[in-house]
């Protein structure tokens, strides 16, 4: 091996360093894309939050350059003839890549016109490229760059799908209304010129993968948990004991470690979080971590400095075999319960299967659920308080989203945690009255969806919307459908968003005189139903009374558009009694109709999003 094979080089970079005008490839190995909402949710909160805890509104762009830098960790390259491939940490350069075209289209949106796009594609040799240049995701990354959404084909490969939703997640976790169109120049700043990652680059495969195994070989790195164990444990005088707790807490890792390798982590995070925590970090320039941030980064010496919170302040093994064998045992088994209900829908714990698909990130969501819970608490009741807490997310989180508000964890996250305080060893009753005071008291109500719209941004709720609603009047009529059936689409054809009116201005003249108020008719929510994929496109053109008699065959929300709907259906009939629901047939579909359907929407929300439903 030469002289500069040998050659192993490290040194910090800006992400400006790292993608501008640069170009890589990614071996095939490493071409999956499998990053989570989970992950690219903390990844930007995490930014946003480093960055808005330098940031006072009095700053100018100048200012920045005094902030805090933001270290995102190493990534190993293999050099080449000139050539660069990725061997470690295209996991994170590729959720780098789609939260910079994110910001692009952001700006452009606001009518910026920051220099970013050449982290994300540039030009060599006369074409135009993308800098992580993998053949199979330029159409994808075209078409968010170009329009800021894709749909993937039925054909497309699975790290595909999985950047289209995690493009999704960013929009939907970004906190527009703290990086507005004021302060993102100096964010964009910040990002291209503070945020650093550790490029190592090796001149031969050989050494970039042995530096790859090296970095990924955890056997000999003692992670958090491992450290909390061996604390735990350490306060123990009778041996026995301490292998029976060493046994039990071996098995919950990894059985929890199942779910995802850092799952362990997540759940005492969770956990302390939920039942331990007493301060937060202000939004303040110059504060300083406090019990929840601590928590978050280094849960195991926050544990030794806080005995007296956790209940070990005697120090002695009682204490200490209590704290694994009944109150960990207790929340860990309350965890993988929320952990099983989020991946499939039961009834005992629905809410808490809803907001995996639509609610806060899960860093608020799970100390929320686990706040409430007592040891002495049985399975059930416990079950009753976690899916309460679910259902008062849900709520917020929906009637947020018909009012064009969002829930971002940057903005929320310092009013979610004084709210794990708040509920933290409730009754239940007592979290019902918390709950309903905080929903009377919120501005946002569902009288927003009389305004409100499909657009770029927002078909994954208005899918999620049009799911719980088809869902929730199908089970009123004693269907074998619900939620899972059209958001899901477990057994069939997928379901996708039907507009009522065809995207044509002309045959709508007569009620509209301008192309933008019919758009805006037309994507209004009492105009969108689900159909399921295929039925969807081969309606798509028609008019509106050539698509009313295929309706009558499709889901019940559908087909309650005919009247032949309203003949011989003694179900749906009785719910539309028992609910006070305004059902009625559609002949014809004009902007009285679009409002009356709105109206339905309406009340059918606010039977499904309450406390008592």
């Amino acid at each position: 091996m030469s002289r500069l094979e040998n050659k192993i080089e490290a040194n910090n970079r800006s992400i400006l360093e790292v993608l501008d005008n640069k170009k890589y490839t990614v071996d095939y190995y490493q071409r999956e894309y499998s990053w989570e909402q989970t992950h690219i949710e903390q990844l930007v909160t995490d930014l946003c939050n480093a960055f808005l805890d330098n940031y006072s509104p009095e700053h100018q762009r100048q200012d920045v350059a005094d902030y805090n830098s933001y270290y995102l960790g190493p990534f190993v390259l293999s050099e080449k003839s000139g050539k660069r491939s990725i061997i470690d940490g295209q996991q994170r350069l590729t959720s780098l890549t789609l939260f910079l075209i994110y910001l692009n289209n952001k700006q452009k949106e606001l009518g910026l016109n920051e220099p970013i796009s050449g982290m994300i594609f540039s030009e060599q040799f006369g074409q135009k490229s993308f800098n992580i240049d993998v053949p199979e995701r330029r159409a994808c990354l075209d078409a968010l760059f170009n329009k800021g959404e894709y749909t993937p084909p039925e054909d497309a490969d699975a790290s595909t799908i999985n950047m289209a939703k995690r493009y999704q997640n960013i929009c939907d976790s970004f906190p527009t209304d703290r990086i507005d169109e004021n302060v993102l120049p100096l964010f964009l700043d910040w990002i291209r010129w503070l945020v650093v990652l550790v490029e190592i680059v090796a001149y031969s495969d050989e050494n970039a993968y042995t530096i790859f195994e090296t970095m990924n070989d955890r056997g000999l790195n003692l992670t958090p948990t491992e450290m909390l164990k061996g604390f735990l444990l350490s306060k123990y005088r009778n041996d026995e004991k301490r292998k029976q707790s060493n046994d039990f807490w071996k098995r919950a890792i990894i059985e929890i470690q199942a779910i995802d390798k850092a799952e362990d982590q997540s759940f005492i995070q969770a956990w302390l979080r939920a039942k331990y925590a007493e301060t937060i970090r202000v939004a303040k320039v110059g504060s300083v971590n406090e019990d929840f941030e601590k928590i978050g980064t280094r849960f195991h010496s926050w544990v030794r400095d806080n005995l007296s919170k956790v209940g070990l302040k005697n120090g002695t093994e009682d204490e200490f075999d209590s704290f694994i064998n009944t109150d960990f045992k207790f929340y860990y088994n309350a965890y993988m319960r929320i952990k099983q209900a989020e991946k499939s829908l039961s009834p005992e714990l629905s809410s808490i299967h809803h907001i995996y698909h639509w609610g806060i990130a899960s860093s608020l969501s799970h100390p929320l659920m686990l706040a409430p819970l007592k040891v002495t608490d049985s399975k059930e009741l416990a079950n009753k308080k976690m899916n309460l807490v679910a259902k008062y997310i849900d709520i917020f989180c929906v009637r947020r989203s018909v009012n064009f508000r969002l829930f971002a964890s940057s903005s929320i996250r310092y009013t979610m945690y004084n709210l794990v305080r708040e509920i933290r060893n409730k009754d239940l009753a007592e979290l019902q009255d918390i709950f309903a005071t905080k929903l009377e008291e919120m501005n946002e109500t569902f009288s927003g969806l009389d305004k409100f719209y499909l657009h770029g941004q927002n078909g994954r709720f208005v899918k999620y919307f049009l799911s719980r609603v088809s869902g929730h009047v199908d089970t009123l009529a004693g269907e074998n459908t619900d939620f899972t059936t059209y958001y899901h689409a477990y057994n069939g054809k997928p379901f996708e968003i039907e507009h009522l009116w065809a995207n044509n201005f002309e045959r709508h003249k007569d009620e509209f005189e301008q192309q933008s108020d019919f758009n805006r008719y037309r994507n209004s929510i009492g105009a969108l139903v689900l159909l399921p994929k295929g039925t969807n496109q081969s309606y798509s053109d028609k008019p509106y009374p050539e698509k009313l008699k295929h309706y009558i065959k499709e889901n019940l929300l559908v087909k309650s558009l005919h009247d032949m709907a309203y003949q011989n259906n003694p179900n749906f009939k009785k719910l539309i009694s028992d609910k006070g629901l305004g059902f009625k047939a559609h002949p014809q579909m004009k902007m009285s109709d679009v409002q009356e359907r709105c109206d339905l929407y309406r009340q059918i929300s606010e039977q499904i999003w309450c406390l008592t439903e």
